[in-house]
């Protein structure tokens, strides 16, 4: 197969001004607390192998032991996961995964129970950031490993 476009380089200012969003939201108090959870949950969702192995990394480097990047694809059935993250994982779920008439009642109200009016709105655009980056991945196609150098993930000294 060759080689697809590189969308960053292609259309170099928006992909600037969708990476200053995604720094934006690295800022808040929340994404910090729950973003590689998140970030995680959603590559694996959808496919996004690139996305997958640079936000483990990522994770790696900011502290996040491995079994827990490991129970991330079975998070409901793990006792590694606190209740308040195991609510972001189910509403990242829902919210990558839209059902037909949109997010449930019963899902929205379970994801209140843990987060405020403003936690759960950078929740959600956390995870509107992540799935458009997935999308751009999953279209394009990135070797994953690609951009470690790039922005510092090969201090994960995973390989």
């Amino acid at each position: 197969m060759s080689q697809r476009v590189n969308y960053y380089q292609a259309a170099a200012d928006l992909s600037q001004k969708y990476m200053e969003f995604s720094n934006a939201l690295k800022k808040h108090p929340l994404v910090r607390e729950l973003g590689d959870l998140v970030n995680m949950r959603a590559s694996q969702l959808n496919g996004c192998a690139f996305c997958v192995d640079m936000h483990s990394k990522e994770a790696k480097i900011r502290g996040e032991r491995e079994l827990r990047l490991y129970h991330v694809a079975v998070w409901w059935e793990s006792p590694l996961f606190s209740e308040r993250e195991k609510a972001a994982l189910a509403w990242t779920e829902v919210v990558t995964n839209l059902p037909p008439h949109g997010v449930p009642d019963e899902a929205y109200e379970k994801a209140r129970a843990h987060f405020n009016e403003e936690e759960l709105s950078v929740l959600t655009l956390q995870i509107v950031g992540i799935n458009g980056w997935n999308r751009l991945s999953v279209s394009f196609r990135p070797e994953p490993g690609s951009a470690d150098a790039a922005f510092g993930l090969d201090k994960a000294g995973l390989k």
